[in-house]
């Protein structure tokens, strides 16, 4: 029984972006599978996602924020900076050739706001990346989330729709800080033990269902406003996604050529500065947005399955770059 989860835990891990695009297509054509994800049930589907995340964290990735300040400092400032500025200013300059809906700017400037995507760990391993560093990001960028995000959300959106800055703190704070904390020490008191191990390694299973859950979710909340909007308000969100996360890959490598950091790490900070946690993003889309702008969290369900896709994509380029150098 255990081998099975096992396996399906790998084979869930390694193909969660096509899981995550299945489960959209299908809950597009039958919405009523997955309308019953809303309101607390999403919000606990994400705390549970992140309590996953905290699972893997150990006392050295703790120690790593302190042995390495300016290295993580320069990765949290590019993470909070380069994407917040890339969504306001690609949706305000795109808005000038192209009908850009309100709820595509909101949209993406939230998943801009939001801390690196957990998964980014993952890309960073397969691509022969700084995987301490990429834990480090992640890490810190999740604490600080409960502060900066609003805060960003409130500057870049807050003209465009009402923000609430401080309920949005409260429910960061709920699905992200306290889950992390108490997956950290879980695995403090009980990570030598064996059943505990056993529980860890099969635990990617359950966040790839998660996601793939609040997707679903989310597809099924708009699945009535999407269908009047037609196809090509969702190219429209497409183009955005995929220029919005591209550049943060290529700004995220510029930032680390600039700072002399060696090839590692240089790919390390171009995926956690690319890929977002867009599962955070949609949650706080569907409970802060959803009345006065229903659609902005289709561009976050977008990026949540695009991100991984593109994770996947670059981590293997990178692989491939290795590979061909050492021949």
């Amino acid at each position: 029984m255990y081998k099975s989860l096992l396996n399906a835990s790998r084979l869930l891990s390694n193909n969660a972006s096509y899981f995550i695009i299945g489960i959209a297509i299908i809950t597009y054509f039958i919405p009523d599978l997955f309308i019953w994800v809303k309101g607390n049930t999403q919000t606990c589907i994400l705390g549970f996602i992140m309590l996953t995340m905290g699972l893997t964290l150990t006392v050295n990735d703790m120690k790593l924020l302190v042995a390495r300040p300016f290295d993580l400092l320069i990765g949290s400032c590019a993470q909070f900076s380069l994407m917040p500025l890339i969504a306001y200013t690609l949706t305000a300059g795109l808005s000038y050739i192209l009908p850009i809906d309100k709820a595509i700017i909101v949209g993406i400037i939230l998943v801009g706001c939001c801390p690196g995507g957990v998964s980014s760990n993952i890309m960073s391993f397969l691509c022969k990346g700084d995987v301490a560093y990429s834990v480090g990001m992640t890490t810190i960028s999740t604490l600080l989330a409960p502060v900066v995000t609003p805060l960003l959300v409130l500057w870049l959106a807050g003209q465009q729709v009402d923000v609430d800055a401080w309920g949005m703190f409260q429910n960061i704070l709920i699905v992200t800080l306290i889950p992390v904390a108490i997956g950290f020490f879980c695995n403090y008191f009980y990570g030598k033990n064996d059943n505990f191990k056993k529980i860890q390694a099969i635990m990617p299973t359950f966040s790839v269902l998660g996601l793939a859950c609040i997707v679903g979710g989310v597809i099924a909340a708009v699945h009535d406003q999407l269908l009047q909007e037609g196809v090509m308000f969702f190219i429209y969100v497409f183009i955005i996604v995929f220029c919005h996360n591209s550049l943060g890959y290529l700004l995220g490598y510029t930032v680390g050529r600039l700072f002399h950091f060696n090839t590692a790490k240089n790919r390390t900070i171009s995926i956690e500065v690319g890929m977002q946690n867009a599962g955070l993003a949609t949650v706080l889309a569907g409970k802060f947005f959803i009345a006065t702008c229903p659609l902005a969290v289709i561009p976050c369900a977008v990026s949540c399955a695009w991100h991984s896709i593109s994770g996947t994509i670059l981590a293997q380029y990178f692989a491939w770059r290795s590979r061909k150098a050492e021949i």
